[in-house]
């Protein structure tokens, strides 16, 4: 086996200190819910307390046949790290420096001032309305059962809330937009909706994007999945979001001028808003392109 299989955590010289401290009751107050956009569908959320929890990190499909990205997921310290789903674009846990990793949760952790729950259900597959059938590529180069009930591991999801500072925030990782009714009931009140989306309409359709909007009733939508001209590659086949972005004028987008934001229960606004962080990213992308060999140019 080689040294390099499996979980890498005990090569970390960092510790779980912050951890104990949180278990001590360490920092708890009642400041804003800050979310961070990290590229395509990785967020990190900062609880009141100063808790970090990143969702879906990615990295390149491990064959090396299909870069999406330029680069690997950046190496980022947090104190949870959590994973929607078994696909390389959201599945990167190895690249964080985090004390507890909950890999596809399925239930209830709490610790702190964070409850986190993941439902499971399954992904989306249907690709009606997607600019190209991965489907058909998929059979095409011998790949995995995507049907369920029998479908392989990879084409679960875990739709994953997190609740701090009296907000919840559902990520919807790749989920399929029709999912079973208990399913629904299990979600409960959500105020801000993690939505993947892109104008190839990869994940699903802008119908199906709309029905679960309309059924999820969120204060706010955020999207993600969707192409970052410096991050994701165009081989990966996204397209960014702005024609569907136009198509939404029924509500207010409002467009961020950085990659962080926060948001209290009294600053949520009262009619359904889109906040958009377009190509900002909360890390350095030039260093991790020149950390990674790759020169950039002078303009």
């Amino acid at each position: 086996m080689s040294i390099d299989t499996g979980p890498c955590a005990w090569r970390q010289q960092t510790n779980q200190n912050r951890m104990i401290g949180f278990q001590r009751g360490m920092g708890a107050g009642d400041g804003p819910v800050k979310l961070a956009f990290f590229g395509s569908s990785a967020f990190r959320i900062t609880t009141p307390s100063g808790m970090t929890i990143m969702i879906d990190p990615w990295r390149n499909l491990p064959t090396g046949k299909w870069d999406w990205y330029f680069h690997d997921f950046p190496e980022t310290s947090v104190d949870i790290g959590v994973s929607t789903h078994a696909h390389f674009d959201h599945d990167a846990l190895n690249r964080l420096d985090a004390s507890v990793l909950l890999d596809r949760l399925i239930g209830t952790y709490s610790f702190g001032d964070v409850t986190i729950t993941g439902v499971a259900d399954k992904h989306a597959i249907d690709p009606t309305y997607a600019t190209y059938d991965f489907n058909r590529i998929n059979s095409y180069f011998g790949g995995q059962k995507l049907t369920p009930p029998d479908n392989a591991r990879s084409w679960d999801n875990i739709l994953i809330t997190v609740e701090t500072g009296g907000v919840r925030i559902l990520h919807w990782g790749d989920n399929r937009h029709n999912p079973p009714e208990d399913v629904w009931e299990r979600l409960g009140r959500t105020d801000i909706l993690l939505m993947p989306v892109d104008d190839s309409q990869h994940v699903m359709g802008n119908p199906m994007v709309a029905e679960v909007i309309e059924r999820v009733a969120p204060r706010i939508v955020v999207p993600h999945h969707y192409y970052s001209w410096n991050v994701v590659q165009r081989q990966s086949t996204l397209l960014p979001v702005e024609e569907w972005l136009a198509r939404q004028s029924q509500l207010e987008v409002r467009r961020l001028d950085r990659a962080e934001t926060e948001y209290t229960p009294s600053t949520l606004p009262d009619a359904m808003t889109i906040d958009y962080f377009g190509d900002h990213v909360a890390f350095d992308v030039d260093t991790w392109h020149r950390d990674n060999g790759l020169e950039l140019g002078a303009g």
